[in-house]
Formats: C-alpha cells, structure tokens, sequence
C-alpha cells in the first residue's frame, strides 16, 4: 500500500492531457493546412474552441465507469462543433473560403483527439494498476450511508476504503462488509494509517449537527483533508458521492486544497535546483565527508526518522555532527550552545547548516521539498513535553512536504524549540505558509535564506 505522497495528482493530470490535446489539435491543424489552405481564424480558433467545449463538457474527468461510445463521442462532436463555427466564421470574414475547409479541419481533429484520449486511457490505467490513481479513504461513523458507499466502492472500484472508525465499536461489529473496524475515532489521531489516506469521511446522519461538530473538533489534529457524507444520501446520490471522492470533489470541510499547476512548477523547481546544487556542491560535500571521517569515529552521514507529508515516516539525511555514542535519534535533548554531544567539525558544519545539505537526496526523491516546514524527528521533546502534543494544530504542519528551509527559518525560527512558546511560534509560522503558499512566496523564501543563515552568527542550530 502506498502513501499519499506517492498518489498521482488528478488535477495535474488533466491539466497535462489538456495541454497534449492542445498539441494534438496544433498538428491537426498542420495536416488540415497541408490538404487545403486555413485562414487564421481556423488555425488559432478552431483548437481554442474545442479545448473549451472539451473541459465545459468535463472530458479530462475520464470517469471509469463511462461508456467509450460515448467518451468518443464527446470528442466527435467537440471536434464537428469547434470545426464547424470556425469555418462559419472564417466564411463569413471570406466569402471565398473554401466550404470543405472546415471538414478537413474537423476530420484531422477527430482523429488527433481519439489518438490522444487512447493514449490517456491507458495512462490511467497504468496508474491506477499501481495503486497511485485510487484514492484511500478512511470513514468516520458505521452508519448506514457508510454501508452503502463501502457497496458502491466496491462495485465500481474507484476509491479504497482502508478501515472504519466509530466510537461506538461494540455496537457496529469488527467490520462493516468485509472493511475492518479499526477502533474508536480517539484512535484514529495517532494511527499508522493515515499516512495511507488521502482523505477521511464522515458519515452521519444530516440533522445530527452536535455530532458533527464533534467529530471536526476531535479530529481537528488530523493533518488529513476530512469530507462530509450525510447519512440520508440514497443508492444514486453514494454512486455520485464515490464519483466525487475519486475526482476530489465531495464537500470538503478542512484540509487545504492543493492546486495542481503551482505543484507541478514547485517539483519542477524542486528537482532543477536541488540536482543543479548537487553537482555544484559535489566538491564541498565531499570535503565535509572527509573531514567527518577523520575528526571522529563512526559513520559520516546521520539518519532519522522524522514527520513527512500527511504524518508519513521519512528517514532524513544529515551529515553527522555528533559523538556517534551521543546520537540522539528521537531529539530527547535540543541542542543547546556549547553542546559537548558536537564534534569540531560537528560546530562548523551546524553553525553553517551545510549539516543539512544531504537532504538534497530526499528532495530528489520527493520526500521534501525545498520549501516547507521543517521536518521534526518523530517524538521530539520540547520542555521535557512532545512538542506535537503542545499545540493541537501541529500536524496541520504537514499538509504539505517538509522542506529544507521555510516561512519559520526566515522569520527567525530556526535551530531547537526549547519551550512550549517555542513550539507555538514555529507552528504558527508553518500554518501561515501552508495557507499562503505559492510559487513567488517560494523563490522569496529561498533568496532570503542565506542572508538569514549569514546574519544569525548567535543562533543555536
């Protein structure tokens, strides 16, 4: 089973089988001008037209259950349509337009869309063998609308249920319909499942409106986005519920909503700097690697086991900096000035935070980004206290990918978190950038962190 981080985007992908139906229909207009000349208004309109009535007609949701006759169809017509007031156009601008213009313009388009679309198709289905299209989803409430959507999930395979949750356990039985009953919802906050799911589901009856504000407030730790599925919903309104789910569409009630074109420009930044730092700072790294070896005994690199995207466990590389028999792996002690645990090279490497640099290979692999929160180790102490349990809001902080510098580093929350106020400012400051985060908010961030690390000469880190 794998996490949510490793689930493909649908947003993305259909901005992405949108922009190569527009290169399709680019070279059905190319062919269509080598049969007959086109006037500008079919070259440029014609594609502009189709891909409009393509995505007010929702062909990029590619729902599996849809019939191929009529998929295709909406292509044909899309094609005929988009042809068709080009041409009536262009006749009317140009009287001398060639009537069968727009025919051959239409034919090429028809063609190049059902080329493209097969394509798509098996794209999908590709993905989805692979568990990396399906969506995991976790219900709140045995109810009977639970029942219902677990049958429907079933039919039309188009979201996995991975348990159920309800406080009154006892009562619902170990499984609903062959889905396990995995405990009460209190248990649910700390589960080892949820990094599995891309989403929870409460499924409660419509009028019972203290029970659902209940079930947001104790589940309003969860970093997961939560949807709400009333229990009255009959047979047709759960197939459309599980239609919507698979699309990313039910009523959402919290979560941040991830846009797929500033996510697709933040991995593409991610993996041109972060490979392009790696070659340049090749040299350097090495350097430290060396240094390390023959400053102490012990392995040159530090892994630990630290939060990820939606409460995942990620193994974080860092260079050592410690006595090997000091290492704290589940950061049971900050660090603090004049930490006798830190090596000489240990000093230099922290004090310029190249200790860091080794997450460059957890960026490439996808488990971080250059800009996020920074990853915690798992269980990390603050004022003898887990600083997770210290704000209820704190997984909130990994709706997102941890990152190698963020909106906290530079605002000067860097290094330990000694104090419960520590912690407090830091989650405060990761929220804020998970709410406001965008693409230039992202290249700000990155040129202002060296000149944050250069000018805190007094920070613990």
């Amino acid at each position: 089973m794998q996490s949510a981080r490793a689930r493909a985007s649908g947003p993305g992908l259909a901005r992405l089988f949108q922009f190569g139906d527009a290169v399709g229909l680019a070279f059905a207009s190319l062919a269509a001008g080598l049969v007959m000349p086109l006037p500008q208004a079919m070259w440029l309109g014609a594609p502009m037209l189709a891909l409009l009535l393509l995505v007010t007609t929702s062909a990029y949701t590619m729902r599996s259950q849809e019939r191929s006759r009529r998929r295709f169809g909406r292509l044909l017509i899309a094609a005929l349509a988009a042809g068709g007031g080009a041409g009536t156009l262009s006749g009317l601008l140009n009287p001398a337009f060639p009537a069968l213009g727009f025919a051959a313009w239409s034919t090429a388009a028809a063609i190049a869309l059902c080329c493209t679309h097969l394509g798509w198709g098996a794209v999908l289905g590709h993905l989805k063998r692979q568990g990396r299209l399906t969506p995991n989803l976790i219900i709140v409430g045995g109810t009977p609308a639970a029942e219902r959507l677990i049958r429907r999930a079933m039919r039309t395979r188009d979201v996995n249920i991975l348990g159920i949750f309800d406080d009154r356990r006892d009562r619902v039985g170990p499984d609903i319909r062959g889905v396990p009953v995995l405990g009460k919802t209190s248990d649910l906050i700390d589960h080892r499942i949820l990094p599995f799911a891309d989403r929870i589901v409460i499924t409660v009856p419509a009028k019972a409106n203290a029970r659902i504000a209940q079930l947001i407030q104790r589940l309003a730790p969860i970093p997961n986005p939560i949807s709400l599925l009333l229990e009255d919903a009959d047979d047709d309104q759960a197939t459309q519920a599980i239609g919507r789910i698979a699309n990313f569409d039910l009523l959402q009630l919290s979560g941040t909503r991830q846009r797929s074109g500033y996510m697709a420009a933040k991995r593409a930044l991610d993996l041109v700097l972060s490979v392009a730092g790696l070659i340049a700072l090749a040299p350097l790294m090495a350097t430290v690697a060396v240094a390390i070896r023959l400053d102490s005994r012990g392995p040159i690199f530090f892994r630990q086991r630290r939060h990820g995207y939606m409460n995942e466990e990620i193994v974080v590389w860092k260079f050592r900096s410690m006595r090997v028999e000091a290492s704290d792996f589940s950061a049971a002690r900050q660090v603090s000035a004049d930490d006798d645990r830190v090596t000489r090279v240990g000093r230099f490497i922290r004090k310029t935070s190249v200790d860091e640099l080794p997450q460059i290979f957890n960026i490439i692999s996808g488990e971080m980004s250059i800009v996020g929160p920074r990853p915690h180790a798992i269980g990390m102490l603050s004022g003898g206290a887990e600083a997770s349990k210290l704000v209820e809001s704190y997984a909130h902080r990994h709706r997102i990918k941890p990152g190698l510098t963020g909106w906290a580093a530079v605002n000067g929350s860097r290094g330990p978190v000694d104090t419960a106020e520590d912690v407090r400012r830091r989650v405060a400051l990761d929220l804020e950038y998970v709410e406001r985060q965008s693409f230039w908010m992202d290249i700000a961030i990155i040129l202002r962190t060296a000149p944050c690390l250069l000018g805190d000469s007094q920070g613990v880190r």
